[in-house]
């Protein structure tokens, strides 16, 4: 099981992972004049992320290599946030990202050059469509140019920096204009509703969506990976409303199958649950007992899996006088 303080990361990666899910949201919310460009059949998505460590609470990203009709290469980055509020530094961030990509890019290239034994000559740089994706509470008010970062006298803007990132503010989007198919649909109003009271009301109607795909193996599949997310990441909902959420949606598909993966589900929100508290409470306790010595092995305490070790660790913190060893009681 992964780390649980990245529900939204995990979510999102999992979704986009997915070729036809991925060409289907560039299709449905990129503009016309940058859709009829690219080839969707080409498009290959990478492993890398670029986002700095300290940030992946609050960002997510995935890159997908693309050709263009015309034949020439090109990337798009999508940049997840998931806080409840728009950063002001994103197209600075999105920037780093960008150049991160393109000395990737000149490395490969420069490594099959060598292979080959070609004459040095600079590349041909790509173009990197940057795509950022927004769900949090607060109105997205940010301008999308990087040359709004600076107050300069016009003489001096030809050496700034330009570009823009292609917003999708998912969460001010009516639900009748979030478009797709059914598994990009149900993904993008889950990640709409998440941080909002209103996700108990809406959840039938969204988990209804997926009846169709639940006799295909990877519908059930699917269904699982939104389970889970909203587990993790959905504080307003409570276990009973998630298990009438489910039972409504899964009670004419999946006949006597069905409550007992509703209920494995409901399970694990408990387990995980528990965990969460256990975690929120040994931080604090590292911190009361050894300020930043004690914090600093809290990223080894959170890959625990075992509630039974945490509930352990959380009475040694008590009885142990340092880090190291508290550590034993884990190690």
């Amino acid at each position: 099981m992964p780390e649980i303080s990245q529900p939204h990361d995990k979510f999102f990666k999992e979704l986009f992972s997915r070729p036809g899910v991925s060409r289907d949201f560039l299709s449905n919310y990129l503009p016309d004049e940058i859709t009829c460009l690219l080839d969707l059949d080409t498009l290959r998505l990478s492993k890398d992320t670029f986002v700095d460590k300290e940030l992946r609470d609050h960002f997510s990203d995935i890159l997908c290599d693309i050709r263009l009709r015309d034949g020439k290469k090109a990337f798009i980055y999508a940049l997840l946030e998931h806080k409840s509020y728009p950063d002001l530094m994103v197209a600075f961030q999105v920037l780093r990202y960008m150049v991160r990509i393109w000395e990737g890019y000149v490395r490969t290239y420069e490594e099959d050059r060598k292979k080959r034994k070609r004459a040095k000559s600079p590349p041909c740089f790509p173009p990197i469509i940057p795509v950022v994706i927004y769900h949090g509470e607060s109105e997205w008010k940010i301008a999308t140019e990087f040359t709004a970062l600076f107050d300069v006298n016009p003489v001096l803007r030809p050496f700034v920096p330009g570009f823009s990132y292609h917003l999708c503010d998912i969460s001010h989007h009516s639900d009748e204009e979030i478009r797709g198919e059914v598994m990009l649909r149900v993904g993008l109003l889950i990640m709409k509703y998440i941080f909002r009271k209103e996700l108990p009301e809406r959840l039938p109607g969204m988990l209804a969506l997926l009846r169709e795909l639940l006799g295909r193996r990877s519908g059930l599949e699917y269904l699982e990976t939104v389970a889970t997310y909203l587990v993790r990441g959905a504080d307003k909902l409570t276990e009973k409303e998630m298990g009438r959420a489910m039972a409504s949606a899964l009670s004419s598909a999946g006949g006597d199958l069905m409550p007992t993966i509703a209920e494995k589900w409901l399970e694990q929100g408990r387990t995980e649950g528990e965990m969460r508290g256990l975690l929120n409470g040994i931080e604090t306790g590292l911190e009361i007992r050894f300020g930043s010595r004690g914090l600093r092995i809290l990223p080894e305490i959170r890959r625990i899996q075992d509630v039974r070790v945490l509930m352990a660790v959380q009475k040694g913190l008590w009885t142990s006088d340092s880090p190291d060893e508290l550590r034993r009681i884990y190690n």
